[in-house]
């Protein structure tokens, strides 16, 4: 379960600090205002500030279904599988 535990957090750290960097960029057009990395992604010209909104959505979902799958999903296959096991025992 530690292993698990620590794949997620790592994936939710490293994918988090990743989506903060890129939405403070492309999500943040004041600090003076209260609505910095939730505004609408300010427009973007070239290719590159495409990409980057495009790495820091994909960022933003690897961190949740990352977690999701690490915390949540993995844990609970074990448990049915023990489960199942168990009942044919």
């Amino acid at each position: 379960m530690a292993d698990e535990f620590i794949k997620g957090l790592g994936i939710f750290t490293a994918a988090g600090l990743g989506w903060m960097v890129l939405a403070g960029w492309y999500r943040t057009s004041s600090f003076e205002s209260n609505k910095q990395l939730i505004e609408a992604v300010s427009g973007g010209g070239t290719v590159f500030d495409s990409l980057g909104i495009l790495l820091m959505d994909s960022l933003f979902w690897f961190a949740l279904l990352g977690i999701l799958a690490f915390w949540v999903l993995i844990p609970v296959g074990r448990q049915m599988r023990a489960a199942i096991e168990e009942r044919r025992a």
